[in-house]
């Protein structure tokens, strides 16, 4: 496995991430898709098997029940100070007014609720899943720079926003002295490639690691664009993310199969290594529902992309509505 730096700190993280979104219980929220905690285990451990130290999870993830499981599968395999555990606040996880958002009220009752369910003292990487602008950004920043201090959280992060407001959340941490953001989860995939414009460029001038989510399209680049599953037939978030350009984006699916038919390996290694071989990318955010999706993955790091490969990658990409915010 290689390790790479978290963003601009001193900690070590696995070139790839697990995403632990595909873990929950299917009763429990909106990922009536996920794997059981009996199904999810083996992922966790195999994971660990293959030197994977860097899992991310998120509060409203199956209502919390990701969390739970998540969090009693790595305390079995592996060991805490070796892991570097992510969440993410913001959804709602309540009925009333209080129930989501960045107010400083529900950001300190997650945090803990989060705890509670990981079975952990501490947070690795706490990320503020959206931009919330009911609340002032004030308040969410210091908010979370007390999370820090307190010993509860290691590192902040921050998904899915407009560079601008990424900006200037950063120009207000450090104008008064509070812990700044580390990394940057965003949407970036072979059809969705908008954060090249802005983000990447601000991410590597402020030395932010970059931590795409869906570098697969939520699978769209595994298979022909035909074909489906019982996730994207379920998953009503991830239709809106892949309708705009549905001709253009098959091309680009098409050169992928081909590639990958032509170098004997799985179209998700090819479409997993363009992701990481972009310098801003610190680590991928993958999920996996069969065991042969973790492995596809630890070997897409071995892949390096022929410059003739990766234009004919490129060729076909139209511009996109941002989308995933």
């Amino acid at each position: 496995m290689k390790y790479v730096k978290l963003g601009n700190t001193g900690t070590e993280v696995s070139a790839l991430a697990l995403g632990c979104m595909s873990f929950g219980d299917p009763q429990r929220g909106n990922q009536a898709w996920s794997l059981s905690e009996e199904e999810s285990r083996p992922f966790v451990r195999r994971a660990i098997e293959v030197g994977i130290n860097f899992f991310d999870t998120a509060n409203v993830y199956s209502a919390g029940s990701s969390e739970e499981i998540v969090g009693r599968a790595l305390a079995e395999y592996g060991q805490r100070e070796e892991l570097v555990l992510a969440t993410k606040v913001h959804g709602r996880m309540a009925p009333g007014p209080n129930g989501a958002g960045l107010s400083r009220k529900h950001i300190m009752w997650q945090v803990d609720e989060s705890l509670r369910r990981l079975g952990t003292d501490y947070i690795d990487l706490y990320q503020i899943h959206r931009w919330d602008p009911a609340t002032p950004l004030e308040e969410s920043l210091e908010t979370l720079d007390g999370l820090v201090r307190a010993g509860k959280v290691r590192y902040l992060g921050a998904s899915s926003m407009y560079a601008w407001q990424f900006s200037k959340a950063l120009h207000m941490q450090t104008a008064n002295g509070w812990a700044r953001f580390s990394t940057m989860q965003d949407h970036y995939n072979l059809i969705n490639r908008e954060e090249e414009r802005e983000m990447f460029p601000l991410c590597a001038d402020e030395k932010i690691g970059v931590l795409p989510w869906s570098p697969l399209a939520r699978g769209r680049l595994t298979r022909d664009s035909d074909a489906s599953t019982k996730r994207q037939d379920s998953d009503k978030f991830g239709g809106t993310l892949y309708q705009q350009m549905e001709a253009a984006d098959a091309k680009i699916s098409s050169a992928v199969a081909r590639i990958a038919a032509e170098r004997g390996v799985s179209r998700a290694q090819i479409a997993l290594a363009w992701v990481s071989h972009n310098p801003v990318v610190t680590a991928p955010i993958f999920g996996a529902t069969k065991l042969s999706h973790l492995d596809e993955a630890v070997a897409s790091l071995d892949i390096q992309l022929r410059s003739e490969e990766i234009e004919q990658l490129t060729a076909d990409y139209l511009p996109h509505r941002v989308a995933g915010f």
